[in-house]
């Protein structure tokens, strides 16, 4: 997986940008703002496609986690990253200084952090994956088990 995978990312409370990160010039920070705007305040998991790229969203607690990648990461490794930033942001800043941080206010901190998370699961994506699909298998079994059950306890 290339260093252009993923493009930006961002953490914000409610619709207030926190902390943000790229390398690269473009009208994705515009777009994910807006989308931004657009997002219910629910704890949930978006995507949203546009010009050949996702933009992925976690929201959680009144915390928005933002990631924009290409099309060709797959929406598990954009997930899996945004995981990862949402449990360093919360450790880091849970409770406290997150509360009343000004926008943008967090950029000098825990931009570079974004950058070294991108940087993990891009040299980590193989490893990343494949977990994903032990934990999908496991689910699976899990589940067809539990129909097993289910249909010897009905012929019980």
């Amino acid at each position: 997986m290339s260093q252009e995978a993923f493009i930006y990312s961002f953490v914000a409370r409610g619709t207030t940008i926190l902390a943000e990160y790229t390398e690269f010039t473009g009208n994705f920070p515009a777009i994910a703002a807006q989308c931004l705007q657009k997002l219910t305040s629910s704890n949930n998991k978006f995507t949203y496609n546009c010009d050949h790229h996702t933009f992925n969203f976690l929201v959680e607690d009144g915390y928005v986690y933002c990631v924009v990648a290409k099309d060709s990461v797959g929406k598990q490794i954009s997930i899996a990253f945004l995981e990862r930033m949402k449990v360093d942001f919360k450790k880091r800043y849970g409770g406290g200084k997150a509360d009343t941080a000004m926008a943008k206010s967090l950029n000098k901190e825990f931009g570079p952090v974004l950058k070294e998370h991108k940087k993990y699961i891009i040299e980590h994506a193989e490893e990343i994956e494949k977990l994903l699909k032990v934990k999908a298998q496991v689910s699976e079994v899990k589940s067809i088990m539990l129909e097993n059950i289910d249909k010897i306890k009905d012929g019980l």
